[in-house]
């Protein structure tokens, strides 16, 4: 990508939250990082409702990582949300939760995520999984291009 890739971690818990975003300063990953801490805010985030609807200062990501996991809307109905809706629907979706329940796996493949990472539970392994994705889906991935190009 010529320009740094915008993400949008979306996570309820806040040491998941700080984890991940020590693991992408120890990756020296320099990409901007959006939070969203509630299923709804990800959702308002990225269709750009209320708060959110300046796309200059809330652009859309490049990536999102999801958690599933998550009171009130859960990380599955915003994976049908994102995948159900044109301008949205081609942003590649890596679900990364703690779950490592089969059936969990199949409703997000099903619902459209384009992968599936379970969280690692040392700090190193974090850091690992932060560079892999910086390594494929940041820099040799080829994203679709928008539905409204």
């Amino acid at each position: 990508m010529s320009k740094a890739a915008c993400l949008l971690l979306v996570d309820d818990n806040r040491m998941d939250i700080e984890l991940a975003l020590d693991a992408f300063r120890e990756a020296s990953l320099l990409n901007r990082i959006e939070l969203a801490t509630t299923g709804r805010e990800a959702l308002d985030y990225l269709f750009g409702n209320a708060a959110y609807a300046d796309r200059e200062r809330f652009p859309l990501p490049d990536l999102i990582l999801l958690d599933l996991k998550m009171p009130g809307i859960d990380g599955f109905e915003v994976l049908r949300q994102i995948k159900a809706a044109p301008g949205l629907r081609r942003i590649p979706v890596i679900v990364l939760t703690s779950s490592r329940e089969d059936g969990d796996r199949a409703l997000s493949y099903d619902s459209g995520a384009n992968s599936y990472l379970v969280k690692p539970v040392s700090f190193a392994g974090f850091v690992e999984v932060v560079r892999r994705i910086g390594d494929y889906w940041l820099t040799l991935n080829v994203n679709a291009p928008s539905d409204t190009d």
